[in-house]
């Protein structure tokens, strides 16, 4: 284990100190404070170390403490959140490593979390985070305690080398030896535009720590394409933003405090119904790719990858309209997909663009263009859905 120190989550014997120190973080604490002002610290404390009794692992850490936040964040801000999960079996048997598509920062790996605990899994899934986001220590300390490992961003090509091998042999060794289930997205980031696609580099990086030809690298992983369908998606007017920011500066980066918010947005925001789909496991007709070179192997294993997300999008009248209002003139109604959609819905949906339009606050606002890029936005997931049919 002492290979992987420096990314691994905690382990069992580990979680107490870090706990400790979690609680007696200044910045931790005063969040904490702004959920119950009323009490002391002192209070507050000892409260959350008698809840902490018997909490000796990452899992138990998620079922006691994450498990309960995530299901009242569904209530709360989702319609509901379904999965169908009928290609894998037996749920007992195997360890999987879900590749997705990436809606949410926090929440992709969350909502899996609760419902692999549901459906009956034995565990949940370890998550590759990057370490961008990991801006304060407590939130270090946190996400290890949630069985996330860290995904170094920013390396010159040489260090990303290291951390890709370094990376890869963790995720085998999760998955083979420790037996968890692993979460990672498709791409580095997530798509803005909800055109999804899988990228060859994240498997590369995943095949770097097996052995054998390159299908025997994969197969033990398991690998499931993985489908997240959001109805609304809460960060909608940030992406949009971002697009125009970028546009009108080339050089324009988020700052620590943009990604804060786009965590916050994205847990918190309105989500609409939500559903996660799991495709055919790659293992089935990885043989059928075995004697293709390298770079052709890859780029085909993605290919087929994204074809499994793209046919299992759970599609919804907002998707319908934002497409027929980019490709037909801005006119719903009398359209080839209106037979989906009701005049309600569209009502509601331009009541929604109009309120998420409102949020945006940046200078020489192109309403426009910002309009364009929600509508991109929710049409893209018919798109790919309809050219894999």
């Amino acid at each position: 284990m002492n290979e992987f120190d420096e990314i691994r989550p905690y382990e069992e014997g580990e979680m107490s100190q870090a706990f400790e120190e979690l609680i007696n973080d200044r910045q931790f604490s005063k969040i904490l404070q702004g959920f119950v002002p009323w009490l002391p610290k002192t209070v507050r404390n000892g409260l959350l170390r008698l809840a902490f009794i018997g909490v000796k692992t990452p899992l138990d850490f998620q079922l006691r403490f994450m498990k309960p936040i995530v299901k009242y964040i569904i209530r709360k801000h989702s319609d509901g959140l379904t999965f169908n999960d009928s290609v894998l079996g037996k749920r007992s048997e195997r360890r999987f490593t879900f590749v997705s598509n990436h809606r949410d920062i926090v929440l992709d790996s969350a909502f899996l979390d609760v419902l692999l605990s549901k459906h009956g899994y034995p565990t949940t899934v370890e998550i590759g985070i990057g370490d961008n986001l990991l801006i304060y220590p407590w939130i270090k300390r946190l996400v290890r305690m949630n069985k996330a490992f860290t995904v170094r961003r920013g390396l010159t090509a040489h260090e990303m080398m290291r951390s890709s091998q370094l990376m890869s042999r963790y995720i085998h060794y999760a998955v083979t030896q420790k037996k968890e289930n692993i979460w990672i997205a498709q791409r580095e980031g997530r798509a803005k535009d909800s055109n999804d696609r899988t990228q060859d580099s994240v498997l590369k990086m995943l095949a770097m720590g097996g052995e054998g030809a390159f299908a025997d690298q994969l197969r033990d992983l398991n690998i499931v394409p993985l489908t997240i369908s959001y109805e609304y998606d809460p960060c909608d007017y940030l992406k949009a933003q971002e697009f125009q920011q970028k546009r009108d500066n080339p050089s324009f980066k988020k700052s620590k405090q943009d990604d804060l918010d786009n965590m916050k947005t994205g847990i918190f925001g309105y989500k609409g119904r939500v559903h996660y789909h799991c495709g055919t496991p790659i293992n089935e007709w990885l043989d059928e790719l075995k004697d293709l070179p390298k770079n052709d192997f890859f780029k085909t294993v993605a290919q087929r990858m994204d074809t499994e997300i793209h046919r299992h999008y759970h599609l919804y009248p907002c998707n319908y309209i934002a497409l027929d209002l980019l490709e037909h003139s801005g006119s719903t109604g009398n359209n080839s997909s209106s037979m989906n959609y009701t005049t309600a819905d569209v009502t509601r949906f331009e009541e929604y663009l109009s309120a998420q339009m409102e949020k945006i606050k940046i200078p020489n606002k192109d309403e426009a263009f910002l309009r364009e890029r929600m509508l991109t936005m929710y049409a893209n997931p018919l798109r790919n859905y309809l050219a894999v049919q």
